[in-house]
């Protein structure tokens, strides 16, 4: 059993974002899926979706949270997930601002699905720390933002949204 005693921090935190972009292309990311109400707990015994044990203690100061991460080695991360999931709702108001924010969203790697003239991005940390990474477009009013849970996500599921599984764009990766 594995004692996890800390979290590392949130999947799209800059320093921990490209380590496990690399890990996911080799299928080398587990997720424990967390019933949202226990993410509140400190201490956890729980299973990945690969089978491995983990026995959470956390310090009082810390939380689980969606996005969590929770080990990040050379071969291998496990990520928290909790199970019900959040969206956020990014509306651009014209072409200009749709590209722009495609753009950005596509470099940050985001989880995304297209619902319309909207881009729904998938919440694995909180909802303020993914606005400050496009503060340019909404402090401009550029792109309008609201968050949704996933029942008033109204576009298809998408069957490979799952943290490991894909993560829903192309690219060359040479560069990165």
């Amino acid at each position: 059993m594995l004692r996890i005693e800390h979290v590392l921090g949130s999947r799209i935190d800059a320093a921990l974002a490209e380590p496990l972009h690399k890990l996911e292309h080799r299928g080398g990311i587990d997720v424990v899926d967390i019933p949202a109400p226990d993410l509140a707990r400190r201490r956890l015994l729980v299973s990945t979706r690969k089978g491995e044990e983990l026995a959470i203690a956390l310090p009082r100061a810390e939380r689980l949270f969606d996005g969590a991460v929770l080990l990040l080695e050379a071969d291998r991360a496990i990520v928290v997930r909790a199970a019900t999931e959040r969206w956020l709702r990014l509306e651009p108001r014209s072409i200009s601002d749709a590209v722009e924010l495609g753009y950005q969203v596509g470099n940050l790697h985001w989880r995304v699905r297209f619902g319309g003239e909207v881009l729904l991005v998938a919440l694995e940390g909180r909802p303020e720390d993914y606005t400050a990474r496009i503060e340019n477009l909404v402090a401009a009013r550029r792109v309008a933002v609201t968050v949704l849970d996933e029942e008033s996500a109204d576009s298809p599921a998408q069957a490979d949204a799952a943290p490991g599984s894909g993560h829903g764009h192309h690219h060359h990766h040479g560069d990165h």
